[in-house]
């Protein structure tokens, strides 16, 4: 369980990673649209282009970060699924050996008292 525990941290720092990269990517973009030797009309027109992008590039991370999570969410639930058999599966042994057990006082106490009676 802590494996993938580890493993959804390694996922959600590289998330994070490439969501900070894409803003500064897109940030810096702007600023350097911003200071280029350029007409303002074309800088606007630049501008709405790169925001267009990086709106697509949200979208997409937003589209990846929710199929893990549905990822991560249908192998938990299989985790979930196979420890509640496993218990079930201890419980059950649990049961029938303790049966077991019961059964075997029980037949030795019949014995016992069976002899009690044959010595009076």
């Amino acid at each position: 369980m802590e494996e993938k525990k580890d493993w959804a941290e390694v996922i959600m720092s590289l998330k994070n990673y490439w969501l900070a990269f894409g803003i500064g990517v897109s940030a810096g973009a702007a600023v350097a649209l911003l200071y280029a030797p350029q007409s303002g009309v074309r800088t606007r027109r630049k501008l709405r282009k790169s925001v267009g992008e990086a709106g697509d590039y949200l979208q997409d991370a937003g589209d990846y970060l929710k199929s893990q999570a549905e990822h991560l969410s249908e192998e938990a639930q299989d985790a979930i699924k196979r420890a509640r058999n496993q218990a079930v599966h201890i419980v059950d042994r649990a049961g029938n050996q303790a049966s077991d057990v019961v059964d075997s006082v029980s037949e030795a106490v019949h014995g016992a008292v069976k002899s009690a009676k044959t010595l009076v």
